[in-house]
């Protein structure tokens, strides 16, 4: 109906153009309104096309280079300047990760680091360690390891558990100015009903205590 309206309102347009030999300009608030409507179904076609092919994925490491990618799409990452790679944590507890957070930390070294970043890691010891066990250079000891970080950038990323899905958040900071360099979005969709498996804090199974009936 509305379209009919404006295809009338175009063609007088035309009609007043033919016979008085003035430009009409189309700047009526109708026609304002029209063209808002236009742009915004683009942005959002635009937006699910990028939700469909980008940001959501059904394995983990699809779901950890779409990150990646998107990273590396800004240009205002300095592929020169030394990357620090944090483990990434729960949303609503930023001093807390698991197991899951350290494997997508780990994996983005690999990730950047491939594609020409500079990544440094600054959990190396000031000197390799032995036992009988082994030899060790990385450490999460604060005691072990150096006092000081250069200028460089640092990633942080967060994850959020959803019913059959785990949201994850990353973005690049500038450790001297506190900028967001870049930042980016993935969803995985593991499909898992109860993704106590992937984190491995399920219940402990249910036991009962038999005793000798009195």
């Amino acid at each position: 109906m509305f379209e009919s309206i404006l295809k009338s309102s175009l063609l007088v347009g035309t009609f007043l153009i033919f016979v008085t030999g003035c430009t009409v300009t189309r700047s009526d608030p109708i026609t304002k309104e029209y063209n808002k409507v236009q742009d915004n179904k683009q942005q959002l076609a635009v937006a699910a096309d990028m939700q469909k092919n980008v940001t959501t994925q059904n394995t983990l490491e699809s779901t950890i280079a779409s990150l990646a990618t998107q990273m590396l799409l800004n240009k205002k990452m300095d592929t020169n300047k030394p990357v620090l790679i944090t483990s990434f944590v729960r949303l609503d507890e930023f001093k807390k990760t698991t197991e899951f957070g350290r494997i997508v930390s780990e994996s983005l070294i690999n990730e950047l680091s491939n594609r020409g970043f500079d990544i440094t890691e600054f959990r190396g010891q000031m000197a390799i360690s032995i036992n009988d066990e082994g030899e060790y250079f990385i450490s999460r000891k604060p005691h072990e390891l150096k006092s000081r970080i250069p200028n460089t950038y640092v990633v942080v990323g967060t994850y959020s558990r959803l019913l059959g899905k785990i949201m994850l958040n990353a973005r690049v900071i500038d450790n001297i100015t506190g900028k967001i360099i870049t930042s980016a979005r993935a969803t995985y969709e593991h499909g898992i009903a109860n993704d106590c498996i992937i984190f491995k804090d399920c219940a402990p199974a249910r036991t009962i205590n038999i005793v000798k009936e009195r």
